[in-house]
């Protein structure tokens, strides 16, 4: 599935785009993109054709968010995704640490590698950000601007034979990407709000290509745009998952008490982060802890 958009769905039949709606029998089945999915019909890929998804093939992931922290209710993004490409500017607009964290954490859960794009080293360096994330082992990226195609190599080698979704805050450079790996796109492309930093949501609907010149080419591997993002609930993943987001802290948690949550007095993580200058980690956890458990509004910045 490459598109959704008002009850039609795009998908790809070999090197034919054909577009279909769903069949009744379905009933109220979701059907996101990235899905794959079995039609009957009209599968030309003609003009005004139309063909119906008879089927959803078991998904291997699903990347979920909720509306916000205290909503258990969970809605698919993605499916059938292995790796979270999470796009992050460093500057214009500045980076959001929490929130990559909260992409961290639904990566883990759905079982996504997670690779860290860090956008607009022209104007700020990435030492700070790779400093907080080295511990955890995360693969990363720096772009600076112009795109051109020698500073592009690296990261199509790191998406080739890969199904990647790219996520980020609005203004971040998804898009940018996106039209720079997959010409044929041409993902609209917003501006940052000199007043708010915030950048202006362009992409309004998630979008699927196969890498290469043309959205039919063969270079190995999918592409899936996401519209831009300022807050990510984490409502419908468990306190444990949360957690085993953050192996670095792993060690430190050995020294608490069985059932600790972490968010109590006398945790063991206390003492052991100060001791490894992991305080910043142990705070972006809790954080995270206490807006899912509705202890305090949830922060995604």
């Amino acid at each position: 599935m490459a598109a959704v958009d008002r009850g039609r769905y795009r998908t790809w039949v070999g090197d034919r785009e054909v577009t279909a709606m769903k069949a009744r029998e379905l009933g109220r089945r979701s059907i996101v993109v990235g899905d794959r999915v079995s039609l009957i019909g009209d599968v030309s890929g003609g003009h005004d054709t139309l063909a119906r998804v008879v089927r959803v093939q078991p998904r291997t992931s699903a990347l979920r968010r909720s509306a916000d922290d205290t909503d258990p209710v969970e809605r698919v993004i993605v499916a059938n995704a292995d790796q979270l490409m999470i796009v992050c500017a460093l500057a214009d607009p500045p980076p959001r640490p929490r929130l990559i964290d909260r992409f961290l954490v639904a990566a883990y859960d759905a079982g996504l590698e997670p690779l860290l794009c860090l956008t607009k080293s022209d104007l700020a360096g990435p030492e700070e950000i790779l400093a907080a994330y080295d511990p955890l082992g995360v693969r990363h990226i720096v772009l600076g601007r112009p795109l051109t195609d020698e500073r592009l190599d690296g990261l199509r080698e790191l998406v080739t034979g890969r199904v990647s979704v790219l996520v980020g805050q609005s203004g971040v450079g998804k898009s940018t990407l996106f039209n720079a790996l997959v010409p044929a796109a041409d993902r609209a492309i917003g501006e940052v709000n000199a007043v708010t930093g915030r950048g202006r949501h362009t992409s309004s609907s998630a979008l699927a290509l196969r890498l290469g010149a043309e959205p039919g080419g063969h270079a190995g591997g999918w592409l899936i745009d996401t519209p831009g993002l300022r807050s990510f609930g984490l409502g419908h993943i468990s306190a444990a998952n949360v957690i085993r987001a953050f192996p670095d802290l792993a060690e430190g948690a050995e020294a608490c008490q069985p059932g600790c949550s972490h968010l109590e007095e006398g945790c063991g993580l206390d003492e052991w982060a100060a001791e490894h200058g992991a305080t910043a980690r142990l705070d972006s956890l809790r954080r995270l802890l206490r807006s899912r458990e509705g202890l305090e509004p949830a922060d995604a910045g």
